[in-house]
């Protein structure tokens, strides 16, 4: 008998392969788009560069980075192009298939990144940095506190997330938006509390060294950046 989070997971994982492959494959790249697709574009955008200038204030050469949730590779690329050494996985085929066709345009044919179509559950490993963005918005509160205990077994120096947090007015937004359903928005979005995600993060052992917001008017993420503590 199936549980509801296998059958959530399945629906995430159609809607990928599916219709939201094809709209996100859009806003994810540099054609036209609409309006509202434009904007989160924007948003995602500012938040691969946030995360890129967290990461090249040490060197990247070599770096062993696991980019979980990579999507079509916005991350994982640029990562890849700076010298670090990426595993790069998604829970959609389709999602991991684009991201190696824009890979071998940018970097040519390599090794590097290693893309492998994977949910974050079963990921393994150990690198140097794992980072995880704009994935959690699928997972439930308990889900995404086990997951973050999850994803910290395999980072040994640091750790970056992102989530959609919980405020009263990103949850009234959230409340208009499911008014209006359509073939675009066929996944459920949780949103999630700063301080819990923090301070689960710290119960693990890790030091918060950097957080932020990033927000337009149809996108809005919360980053964390924790790294173990000195003597770890």
């Amino acid at each position: 008998m199936s549980t509801p989070a296998l059958d959530e997971k399945a629906v995430v994982k159609a809607y990928f392969n599916e219709t939201g492959f094809e709209r996100w494959r859009r806003i994810y790249g540099e054609g036209e788009v609409n309006k509202v697709q434009a904007d989160i574009r924007a948003g995602h955008q500012e938040t691969v560069n946030r995360v890129l200038a967290w990461l090249k204030a040490e060197p990247l050469q070599g770096r062993r980075i696991c980019d979980a949730g990579c999507g079509v590779g916005s991350l994982s690329i640029p990562l890849a192009e700076a010298g670090a050494l990426v595993y790069a996985s998604d829970l959609s085929e389709k999602m991991v298939a684009e991201a190696q066709v824009r890979a071998r345009q940018v970097l040519g044919q390599g090794e590097n990144p290693i893309f492998a179509a994977n949910d974050l559950e079963h990921l393994e490993g150990r690198y140097d940095t794992v980072v995880c963005l704009d994935v959690l918005i699928h997972y439930p509160d308990a889900q995404a506190i086990a997951m973050l205990k999850h994803l910290s077994t395999l980072a040994e120096r640091s750790l970056i997330i992102s989530f959609a947090p919980w405020t009263p007015y990103y949850s009234l937004l959230k409340w208009i938006g499911n008014l209006f359903p359509g073939p675009s928005k066929a996944t459920r979005a949780y949103l999630h509390r700063p301080f819990d995600m923090t301070s689960t993060l710290e119960d693990l052992g890790w030091v918060v060294q950097a957080k932020t917001q990033v927000s337009t008017r149809f996108y809005f993420s919360y980053l964390v950046h924790v790294v173990r503590p000195a003597g770890a």
